[in-house]
């Protein structure tokens, strides 16, 4: 009998998760402009292909693979964030509106997945359907955080800069508040996912955007290099360490 614990597969959520995670947007935010630039609807089509020859390898796997998994996360941000600009444009380029859209489809998935599978906890993915409610999840945060934080860099004007340091903060709040006050344990996780989005895109944006817009003016292609290395160092860390599964570790324990 298979010990569900050890077929789950996405990885145990930890602070390396988190890191991690921050990375993958920020580097997908400037990475998709970065190649849309240079390669236009080329770059498009090749990350498509690579965001699905990703997602088989993920299913098909029997149980979490760290590389894997943390490949298709990457290609969704990029593709993502090419994905989020496409429907934007056909919004009418109205951040407000997008974040709205966003949030309703979200809440439609999030709705169906509950009523099929009665929970929303990423402790419960060890079915394929599962893991397919799951991406669409990833996917539609990816989506809803851009409009988020387009919204708040450009609607309300508070610039990428201090967009970054607030959605940091939305995204820590809910950890704290769950460690210390109780609160809910799926709701304090993808609200804080959510946020990732938006926080790691702000402060790249903030990176590479010309001093004259308040930014540091940095190459968007030597920051995603930069962003890239780190994540291939911390993915690379966690499948030698294997502090990514911890039911695994326990169980070696045992």
């Amino acid at each position: 009998m298979i010990n569900n614990s050890l077929a789950k597969k996405i990885p145990e959520v930890s602070l390396y998760f988190w890191i991690i995670k921050v990375l993958t947007t920020g580097m997908g935010e400037i990475f998709s402009d970065y190649l849309d630039r240079q390669f236009g609807t080329v770059a498009g089509a090749v990350t498509a292909v690579l965001l699905v020859g990703s997602l088989v390898l993920q299913m098909r796997a029997k149980k979490y693979v760290t590389w894997i998994y943390w490949l298709v996360v990457t290609m969704i941000s990029i593709f993502g964030t090419m994905v989020a600009d496409i429907m934007s444009f056909a919004l009418g380029r109205s951040p407000i509106v997008s974040t709205v859209f966003y949030a309703v489809l979200l809440t439609i998935i999030f709705v169906i997945w509950y009523k099929k599978e009665k929970t929303l906890s990423v402790d419960s993915i060890t079915t394929p359907r599962a893991e397919g409610f799951y991406w669409a999840m990833v996917f539609a945060t990816f989506a809803l955080g851009t409009a988020a934080g387009d919204m708040s860099a450009q609607e309300l004007h508070l610039g990428f800069l201090n967009s970054g340091i607030i959605f940091t903060i939305l995204l820590i709040v809910p950890a704290l508040l769950y460690r210390y006050l109780n609160l809910n344990k799926i709701f304090a996780f993808w609200f804080s996912y959510i946020m990732t989005r938006p926080a790691g895109a702000s402060f790249t944006d903030w990176m590479c955007s010309p001093p004259r817009m308040g930014g540091l003016g940095f190459n968007r292609g030597e920051v995603s290099l930069i962003l890239t290395i780190l994540i291939v160092i911390l993915v690379a860390y966690m499948g030698i360490t294997k502090k990514d599964i911890k039911s695994e570790r326990m169980a070696i324990q045992l």
